[in-house]
């Protein structure tokens, strides 16, 4: 313990700790320090030589009154040097300006000073102080006047504000230049490019694919780029040319910068790893300036990769700066790298990667075939690739023996590689606040509720009345959602406080790539269900609708203008997957046919929450039940909603259709059984088989329904 924290000293004071010794490292700065301090020991020799300053009334009382003073030296007109007789110096009542310590009188200094003021003034007021006190000729005072200079005062005048300018541009252009030792030349490394390099002689990535789970398309398509750097004679000898560039486009967290590092991991060749941001500078020139040298450090090392993270940040398509009236010094950087990845001859070995999750504003110039040849989409995780990003994420937790990843897998429907990764840090930390030697299962559907909602807040002040209407507008969601057969399935529902939110309803979206318009109005009156609860049962509405109402006004507008599921509009989508409108004015229809979609948005939405109503009205009764539940458990799941309503349409659907398939089978294993001798044999065992398969799917249901 006593040498780690000499080892925390040693680092905190820069010493070394290793073999080398444990001297201070040397740093310019001491000598900086040393001169500063020699200069103030100076300026306080130099200045303060221990002389007090005395006011005039003193002066003239207690010096010239009892004839204490020998000589006056008046200093550059202004200053008066007092010379006290010797055998006055050691009275009681000079004590106070004797000098203390080190200091000490000496006939070469006076014992006390002060402003003169008018010179002409001043010698008035000595010859009135002699005349009232009697001063004849011998006892007269003697005052000399002298002409000093101040040359340590007069070269620090001129030089200490050129020492601060000095210091003043050091300090900025170090700081321009990224940092660092250099010096002042370093204003000339402004241009070059800032990336970063990873190979055999520097630092190794220790990144690979099996560091990234899922991504399998993903991964078979940076597979092959690797494999064009390592082994390009199989291409090249068929005639193929090796791909200039490649980039990953998907929503943000799902692993495209890991996957980029994965790359650098596998390919063993140098790989030049830059921001889109570290191309922008301040001064006009510098991206394209750094463009070009990065394409040269690649030309040098190739073959090799060069990844641009975030390439948007210089990307963007020219003429669409949202800053008018800015300079195009990102149009600038674009042109160069553009000209770059096109001056490439063939097959020289130097591929380009990059990361976006704004595909759509790039410019069309940048994407076309020769320059990115490939756009390799980088998706949110499916179900099978979730549980495999949760085994990599699980590796350095410790969790109870027999732990499901499967049932995880289920419960993040929609969670990108970066919100899993979230999870499972969040569960550690919730089972270490519980003080638990393993992380368990409900420690991690806390994590996920504490993900999704926010951390509950117990101790918010509730109502008595607001809590009552809270628990009817989170039962009004769940018995609409519980009924209608294309709504999600409720997982749970809690009136505990979390986040902003007063209340919350946790569903498992089914994982489908469309979504047809039965299911968006089921979703939509679901979402209406705990304001249509409070009006049906109070009588009026409350402001807990607000994020309900935002979202179903969005849904409502998009399913009108952008899906085309209104008949009275067409089949019409004003949607602009370019971009290209993102900073227009003007709206891409007529003022009629905004006044058509805002009437057909209007009209949805009646139906929907009509709809709520008239679902709540018939099962009131359940209702009022599951409401008081909730007022009594505070967090109920949906085992009480099947208590209270018994099982979903569309589980009731899946059984039926579960015995349809027995029965067929039944039916075709009879008349295979007819045609051959034997056959009834063979019929029992093929239905055991299928028997057996069978209840996977409500075996499946069951495992939705245990989330409690």
């Amino acid at each position: 313990m006593e040498d780690k924290n000499k080892q925390n000293l040693n680092s905190l004071f820069g010493r070394k700790t290793g073999k080398d010794g444990g001297g201070p490292k040397f740093s310019i700065y001491w000598i900086y320090a040393i001169l500063a301090v020699v200069f103030i020991v100076i300026n306080i020799i130099y200045s303060g030589s221990g002389t007090a300053k005395v006011d005039w009334q003193r002066f003239e009382r207690e010096m010239m009154k009892d004839g204490d003073v020998e000589k006056i030296v008046v200093v550059n007109k202004e200053i008066a040097q007092v010379f006290l007789k010797k055998d006055r110096w050691s009275l009681e009542k000079y004590d106070d300006i004797r000098p203390k310590g080190l200091g000490s009188w000496t006939e070469s200094s006076p014992q006390c000073v002060f402003n003169i003021g008018p010179l002409e003034t001043f010698e008035k007021k000595i010859e009135k102080i002699e005349q009232k006190y009697n001063y004849n000729e011998d006892d007269g005072i003697n005052i000399s006047y002298e002409t000093r200079k101040d040359h340590l005062g007069e070269a620090l005048n001129w030089l200490l504000p050129l020492v601060i300018l000095v210091a003043i541009w050091l300090f900025v252009f170090r700081r321009m230049s990224g940092g660092g030792g250099g010096g002042a030349g370093n204003i000339f490394s402004v241009g070059k490019s800032k990336a970063r390099i990873f190979d055999k002689d520097s630092t190794k990535v220790k990144v690979d694919f099996k560091s990234v789970a899922g991504l399998e398309e993903a991964k078979m398509e940076v597979r092959e780029i690797v494999d064009f750097l390592k082994n390009p004679d199989k291409y090249t000898n068929l005639g193929g040319k090796i791909p200039k560039g490649a980039l990953l486009i998907g929503p943000p967290g799902t692993g495209k910068t890991l996957l980029a590092k994965a790359v650098a991991g596998e390919a063993d060749v140098p790989f030049f790893s830059i921001s889109g941001s570290d191309f922008v500078e301040m001064f006009v020139g510098v991206g394209a300036s750094r463009v070009r040298d990065l394409f040269k450090q690649a030309k040098e090392k190739a073959p090799c990769i060069v990844f641009i993270d975030e390439i948007d940040a210089v990307g963007r398509a020219r003429g669409r700066n949202p800053n008018m009236g800015a300079n195009d010094e990102r149009e600038n950087t674009l042109n160069q790298l553009l000209t770059e990845m096109d001056g490439f001859g063939s097959n020289v070995g130097v591929i380009i990667l990059a990361a976006t999750n704004r595909a759509d504003v790039l410019d069309k110039a940048l994407m076309r075939a020769g320059r990115f040849d490939r756009q390799i989409h980088v998706e949110l995780p499916d179900l099978n690739e979730r549980r495999d990003i949760f085994k990599v994420h699980l590796k350095p937790i410790k969790v109870e023996k027999g732990f499901d990843t499967e049932f995880l897998s289920k419960q993040t429907p929609g969670f990108s590689g970066a919100d899993i990764a979230n999870v499972c840090n969040e569960a550690a930390l919730v089972a270490a606040r519980k003080n638990k030697k393993k992380v368990t299962r409900q420690d991690f559907l806390d994590a996920v509720d504490r993900i999704i909602g926010g951390m509950e807040r117990k101790n918010k002040i509730i109502t008595p009345g607001e809590k009552k209407t809270i628990a009817f507008h989170e039962s009004g969601h769940a018995t609409v959602s519980w009924l209608l057969e294309h709504a999600n399935p409720l997982v749970k529902v809690t009136i505990v406080p979390r986040g902003k939110a007063l209340g919350a309803a946790w569903y498992l979206p089914e994982e489908r790539q469309i979504t047809t318009t039965e299911q968006l109005n089921d979703e939509m009156c679901a979402t209406l269900g705990g304001r249509a609860s409070e009006e049906i049962t109070f009588g009026k509405i409350s402001t807990g609708a607000l994020n309900d109402l935002e979202k179903i006004t969005k849904q409502a507008y998009a399913m009108v203008s952008y899906f085309g599921m209104s008949k009275k509009m067409g089949n019409l989508s004003f949607y602009d997957s370019t971009g290209q409108n993102e900073y227009s004015f003007q709206k891409p229809y007529s003022d009629r046919t905004a006044e058509m979609i805002d009437e057909e948005v209007k009209k949805l939405v009646e139906i929907s929450y009509e709809r709520a109503k008239r679902i709540l009205i018939e099962n009131r009764k359940g209702l009022s039940e599951l409401a008081n539940l909730l007022l009594e458990k505070e967090v109920i799941f949906s085992d009480d909603l099947e208590r209270i309503f018994g099982k979903r349409k569309k589980d009731n659907e899946e059984k039926d259709r579960d015995e349809a398939g027995k029965a067929v089978v039944k039916s075709t294993v009879k008349k295979s059984a007819a045609k051959k001798p034997g056959g009834k044999a063979v019929a029992k065992s093929t239905v055991k088989k299928s028997a057996a398969k069978k209840p996977a799917v409500s075996s499946k249901n069951k495992n939705d329904q245990e989330i409690a």
